[in-house]
């Protein structure tokens, strides 16, 4: 979702179009440097790019070549210039550090609106074509696929097709013509996608896929017209929204087989089940109902479009709100670890490619170091891509402070692997003094958390790792805790904050509720608010926050029941009550 994916305004920090105009200058003037650089011609036509890949005759055989891929995110579709949400510049080093990481294509996201004029015949800027076509000409000089497409345009004009159509529809045309004719020479490895996650305004899902089947089938009579290599490049296809529900599914699926055409490639996204994305309505976890969402996802996908001989990019994947290393962590690592390994086995199971959603410096690839922010994380995704890892219940184990050690049970799973025993660093724990294992349920006997908690400061006291017949080993940290303690405190509706003492544990998430039991916050169809939403833990600051937009959504007077979750299993209750733009806290 668009809303959710981008950077929020104080991220959009950069040189902004300035830069954007001095560095397309550059390259009008051919200044730019970088292997595989090729600039377009007055008339935006241009020498091929240099690639070394044979792309199977195939489509379906093309696309698992592409596996896995990477997302250039929030930087050619940002709005409105190349560095305006926060990534600098793309170089051809990023490339090679893309194609070195293992990937084998990337799609390329462009947002078009604010280099093309608004009316006809709404000719697109030649600098910014030649800019995109540099990008696109360094990552194939590196034997990758690319992926190129229409971005953000599908809410900044396509979306108003059901009351603008002829001029939407126009629009649509002259830029995939111009698009067509700028790549038509380019090698089989560039794919052109028509859309991204297209919307309409105030249609039904019966009128959506029908305006989608109109741009889909306009978009293909356009780039095949335009000849050269257009003649038989892979044209990747969307979904209403890129959502991958039967219905939408089904539809694509139709206007495919119209088209008698074998070089077409089915796309959309997937983002799990929305209450663990973003953590909200209860989902802290990586539950049944979870990864019921994904597997039903994946076996739509196979058995409308793979079981039909019709390839599938998974154009984007991830979770909507992790990571983002700008704020707190909505999900918890652990259970992220779990859903990127699930992906990465489901989309082999289904024989889909996928490409990871990466918006750039606060998430996964720091574009200013080429350096992953997160190596763990990324390895974690690296290995589903070819082998399962086993996991557990949860990545910790809570040791009160206040009561005696007694023993601690976590529920292994396997994933198809066999469990191999329990290290501390190099150390191998000693199996049934250190702990036992009785049909996966892994206990940790009182006598080895004696040891591994040691002086019993809050926190995390030892680490150890789960290790498995094949994959990667899973991480459980031994922590002590207590259970917080909340404090009253007083504020604005515009600052509030709670002050906490976490004692080792941490916040999973908030139930809000009046006295006559029904919802209270902005998101009125549950009692579990969204997190960094409505709430956000403060752990270095020892506090909570109330958010400003949860404050002001609640009822003036009335008293409103906090219940906090932490990952301990432990509650605690407080309370809260807005008057104008005053609010007052109280514990129990």
């Amino acid at each position: 979702m668009k809303d959710i994916r981008q950077p929020a305004r104080h991220r959009r920090r950069g040189p902004g179009r300035l830069a954007g105009l001095l560095t397309a200058l550059l390259v009008i003037l051919g200044l730019s440097a970088g292997t595989g650089t090729s600039i377009a011609a007055p008339d935006n036509t241009a020498k091929p790019a240099p690639s070394t890949v044979k792309v199977p005759a195939r489509a379906m055989d093309a696309v698992a070549a592409m596996q896995p891929s990477w997302n250039l995110g929030n930087t050619l579709d940002a709005i409105p210039d190349e560095t305006s949400w926060g990534n600098p510049k793309v170089t051809k080093d990023l490339f090679d550090t893309i194609r070195a990481q293992g990937f084998r294509s990337v799609r390329i996201p462009v947002s078009w609106t604010d280099h093309q004029s608004a009316t006809a015949p709404y000719t697109i800027d030649a600098t910014f074509m030649s800019r995109v076509k540099q990008v696109v000409d360094w990552a194939q000089a590196d034997g990758l696929y690319v992926v190129l497409n229409v971005h953000h345009d599908s809410w900044q004009w396509i979306s108003k097709m059901p009351t603008d159509h002829d001029n939407v529809l126009a629009r649509f045309n002259a830029s995939w013509t111009q698009i067509a004719s700028a790549f038509r020479d380019e090698p089989r490895t560039l794919l052109f996608e028509s859309v991204n996650e297209p919307a309409f305004d105030n249609s039904t899902d019966a009128q959506k896929a029908q305006l989608l089947n109109e741009l889909n089938t306009s978009f293909h009579k356009v780039v095949r017209s335009s000849g050269g290599g257009n003649a038989n490049r892979l044209l990747v296809l969307p979904t209403v929204g890129c959502t991958p529900s039967q219905n939408f599914m089904d539809a694509l699926s139709a206007t495919i087989g119209a088209l008698h055409d074998s070089n077409l490639v089915a796309t959309v996204h997937y983002y799990s089940w929305y209450p663990f994305s973003v953590n909200i309505a209860g989902g802290t976890l990586y539950d049944a109902a979870a990864q019921k969402d994904l597997n039903e996802a994946f076996a739509r996908m196979h058995d409308t479009f793979v079981a039909k001989n019709i390839p599938v990019y998974l154009g984007e994947y991830g979770l909507l709100a992790y990571p983002d290393h700008n704020h707190p962590d909505r999900v918890e690592r652990g259970e992220a670890l779990k859903y990127f390994e699930h992906v990465g086995y489901a989309a082999r199971v289904a024989g889909v490619t996928t490409a990871l959603w990466d918006p750039g410096t606060f998430a996964y690839l720091n574009r200013e170091t080429l350096k992953w922010t997160d190596p763990a994380l990324y390895a974690w995704i690296k290995s589903s891509w070819t082998t399962r890892s086993g996991t557990a219940s949860f990545d910790k184990v809570f040791v009160p402070k206040s009561s005696p050690i007694t023993a601690k049970t976590l529920t292994l799973n396997p994933n198809g692997t066999k469990f191999r025993g329990l290290w501390q660093g190099s150390t191998p724990l000693a199996p049934g003094l250190d702990y036992t294992v009785t049909d996966n349920q892994l206990t940790l006997t009182a006598r080895a958390l004696t040891r591994l908690t040691g002086d019993r400061q809050y926190g995390v006291n030892a680490t150890l790792q789960a290790r498995f017949s094949s994959g990667l080993p899973w991480t459980i940290d031994v922590t002590t805790f207590d259970t917080p303690v909340l404090s009253n405190a007083t504020g604005t509706t515009g600052s509030f904050t709670i002050p906490t003492q976490y004692r080792g544990d941490g916040l999973a998430t908030m139930e809000a509720k009046y006295a006559d039991g029904s919802n209270a916050g902005q998101a009125g169809w549950t009692p579990y608010q969204e997190f960094n939403a409505a709430f956000s833990p403060d752990y270095p600051g020892g506090t909570i926050i109330l958010t400003p937009d949860f404050l002001n959504a609640l009822h003036d007077g009335e008293p409103v029941t906090l219940t906090f979750h932490f990952h301990s299993g432990a509650t605690v209750t407080y309370h809260v009550t807005k008057s104008g733009g005053s609010v007052t806290g109280t514990t129990s």
